[in-house]
């Protein structure tokens, strides 16, 4: 009889993911609770956690919803805006309600429209962040309807990014969700204590043509958009190249079918369900299982100056590919992910 294939990893974080409010996070919450023991939060609710007030009552909304002896810690951010406190910031982050600040450009995704409109508005909140240690996460896009939409997380370093780390050179930044060869070389270029990058699943699995090919994939489709396959394979080899600048972040985020299969769809991937199966498939693919536990559970905890978590988990190979089923809530349904190939490993 044969052996099945295993493999053990240290418990994964997920530094990037969407756990809505509500009904939505009641069903959507165990598949992140089970398969990771931390994640950060995103703030981008309607309203937005602005506060530390804000951050309190959600993560009280948040533990209130998990099943009874779960060993799950949310890590919750704020919704920076251009009116931002800095010191309810930093008092916020000093007392542990804060792990992050979040940066959003005002209309550049989901919930994103009481984002920031400039960010030389913040140069005070940052320098506070720089004193404080706290690190900024960024949604890396330039919102200009001039600048076509496969272009605006490179003309984010040019316009944004590079003039922000230039002012403030000791903010801790996450450039969030990559999507291009010019932003896995740019974090590369940077000190690893000072930048650092997370990479989807979906972003590894497709490119471009496959939220077209046979029609419109609105299930393929989020923000960033997927980029030309050259750009998938340059994240897969910042993924599975053991750099430690480079970790898990699943931005998994949640819409009813019916806001995905509409006129005008919701940009967002849910892939909590299937993550991990995902990231380990491509990591197979490329011959670098022995990366796969550095991205997934060493680096992110590294860059946040937190403990390696000391749980365990392993998965099995299976010789029949597993299958994942949407989350029902009320009378619709949240698709889950689908990548363009099949997934053989389950937890044991």
């Amino acid at each position: 009889m044969k052996t099945k294939k295993a493999l053990t990893l240290t418990k994964p974080d997920d530094w990037h993911v969407h756990l809505r409010s509500g009904e939505m996070l009641s069903k959507v919450l165990g598949d992140t609770a089970t398969n990771f023991n931390r994640a950060i939060v995103m703030p981008n609710l309607s309203p937005p956690i602005k506060t530390t007030a804000d951050a309190v009552l959600y993560k009280q909304e948040i533990e209130t919803a998990l099943i009874e002896n779960s060993d799950f810690i949310p890590l919750m951010t704020c919704y920076l805006t251009d009116e931002t406190d800095p010191d309810d910031l930093i008092s916020g982050f000093k007392t542990g309600v804060f792990t992050a600040a979040k940066l959003y450009p005002a209309g550049a995704t989901t919930n994103s429209d009481s984002g920031v409109t400039n960010v030389l508005l913040l140069d005070s909140v940052f320098s506070a962040m720089s004193d404080a240690g706290m690190p900024l996460l960024i949604h890396g896009e330039v919102v200009d309807h001039e600048i076509d939409i496969f272009d605006r997380e490179h003309k984010f370093i040019e316009l944004v990014l590079e003039p922000l780390r230039n002012r403030h050179p000791n903010l801790k930044i996450v450039f969030e969700h990559i999507t291009t060869r010019s932003a896995v070389e740019y974090v590369k270029s940077g000190q690893p204590d000072k930048l650092a990058a997370t990479i989807t699943p979906h972003h590894l699995s497709v490119n471009r043509s496959d939220l077209f090919a046979g029609g419109v994939r609105p299930h393929l489709y989020c923000l960033p958009i997927p980029k030309k396959e050259h750009h998938r394979v340059a994240l897969v080899e910042a993924a599975c190249s053991g750099d430690k600048r480079f970790f898990l972040g699943t931005d998994s985020a949640p819409h009813l079918i019916e806001e995905k299969e509409s006129a005008c769809g919701c940009a967002g991937i849910y892939n909590s369900p299937n993550a991990l199966q995902t990231y380990i498939a491509i990591f197979e693919q490329n011959n670098a299982l022995d990366k796969l536990n550095s991205f997934a559970a060493l680096n992110g905890p590294e860059f946040y100056n937190l403990q390696v978590n000391t749980e365990e988990v392993c998965f099995i190979k299976g010789a029949n590919p597993t299958s994942f089923d949407d989350v029902c809530v009320g009378d619709s349904r949240i698709k889950a992910f689908a990548p363009p190939f099949p997934l053989f490993w389950t937890v044991r």
